[in-house]
């Protein structure tokens, strides 16, 4: 039996995109469908027998038509080709209080063949070519009712988390221990763990996280947990295995160095709980990819700007999401001309922005031995001796200063 995992999917994210002028939406949409595309095709090219997406179709609990048409599209194609998919609720597509509908909920209302909404932390079963599969399902909770369910008395943020934290890890508990052993099993949850390591979502996170312990979700009954949340793509424990997908495309620079993909898992549905996974595989896709180049300015340097533009040349950068920070003294940065960098940039999909970290100014101290009767010429090629300029500019500068000192003595 071959499952196909992945999770926050995002669709609706615009940083770092443009107005595409055919289709007024964002290009950002483009890439993260591009990609989404690509692991539905894959699906399909590889006949998986199950499709799991661990929570966050979308970036907003209120998508745009447009969004909900595209995924759309890219689930009703997995359902004609015979692929079930299980869909769970996670933060970005879960209502903020109780009652209004999801934004997934469109498909069991049109009773879409083959589509399951995970929005119950409960169990599921799901038919697939290759026989049934029970699904434990932990949709993102939603802290409000929880509290009201179980009439939390504490006030802190901390103590309520520690308490749906006891909750949540409870009924996993029963859950898994009502599964029927004969068959495969997983579990799929939307959540946070207290191993995981995060990248930039903690930017789209919505309130602040409660916890379960990575033991708690890695039960001998089950034979594959698949998680999504966090989106850097990451395992937490092999037997059985509790991996985290990841998101299929980067968000932001904190994303510029995860790579971005999808997890197939293949049982064998004859052997034993614990026993059934025969292949597991995380294979990327191709993602946006988002270049940050670093340079550092010294003072003596007599062509900044091109400096920059020769680093930026070692670089591939194109179709890139490109961001260039410059190190620089306010003594050089006045040299630097940012047109000329943005033109060498030309290749990048898109220039997040040429920034100049300034540094601070170091002002020098003479030794305090030299006598307060030191000469002003004498002061000035301690200052230039101490900046290390070179003997060009030295001698320019001790000139002009015997001109000032004369002009001086001249008018008095």
């Amino acid at each position: 039996m071959k499952i196909l995992h992945t999770a926050d999917i995002h669709i609706g994210v615009e940083n770092y995109g443009k107005i595409d002028p055919e289709t007024r939406s964002s290009t950002r949409l483009s890439d993260f469908l591009r990609t989404f595309d690509e692991i539905v095709e894959f699906a399909i090219n590889e006949a998986v027998d199950l499709f799991v997406i661990a929570g966050d179709a979308y970036k907003s609990r209120n998508p745009s038509q447009t969004h909900q048409r595209e995924f759309a599209k890219r689930i009703s194609k997995l359902s004609i080709n015979n692929i079930p998919v299980f869909i769970l609720i996670g933060n970005h597509d879960s209502p903020n209080i109780p009652g209004p509908a999801t934004s997934l909920e469109i498909f069991p209302t049109l009773d879409v063949e083959k589509v399951t909404i995970g929005d119950q932390l409960t169990n599921y079963e799901i038919i697939t070519k290759s026989g049934p599969i029970q699904i434990v399902s932990v949709p993102w909770i939603r802290k409000g009712d929880l509290s009201k369910t179980h009439h939390f008395t504490t006030q802190t943020i901390e103590e309520i988390n520690e308490q749906i934290e006891k909750t949540v890890t409870s009924k996993i508990s029963s859950l898994v221990e009502s599964i029927n052993p004969k068959l495969p099993a997983i579990l799929v949850g939307h959540l946070s763990t207290e191993s995981a390591i995060t990248s930039s979502e903690k930017s789209m996170m919505l309130s602040k996280d409660y916890l379960v312990p990575t033991k708690n979700l890695a039960l001998p009954k089950l034979d594959y947990i698949a998680l999504g949340h966090i989106h850097r793509h990451q395992q937490l424990n092999e037997k059985p295995r509790v991996v985290y997908s990841g998101s299929i495309e980067r968000i932001d620079f904190g994303e510029e160095n995860d790579t971005k993909g999808f997890c197939l898992i293949n049982l064998d549905t004859q052997k034993d709980a614990g026993q059934r996974e025969v292949h597991y595989e995380f294979i990327p896709v191709k993602a946006r990819n988002f270049k940050t180049i670093k340079i550092s300015i010294g003072d003596q340097d007599s062509v900044p700007t091109q400096t920059v533009i020769d680093e930026i040349n070692r670089h591939v950068i194109k179709d890139c999401v490109v961001q260039v920070i410059i190190e620089v003294s306010t003594l050089q940065s006045k040299n630097i001309f940012d047109h000329e960098i943005r033109k060498s940039l030309a290749d990048a999909y898109l220039i997040a922005s040429v920034k100049r970290n300034i540094l601070p100014e170091i002002q020098p101290r003479l030794d305090t031995t030299f006598s307060d009767s030191i000469s002003p010429i004498q002061a000035l090629k301690e200052y230039l001796n101490y900046r290390n300029f070179d003997q060009t500019k030295t001698d320019a500068i001790i000139n002009k200063g015997y001109e000032l000192i004369n002009e001086i003595n001249e008018e008095s």
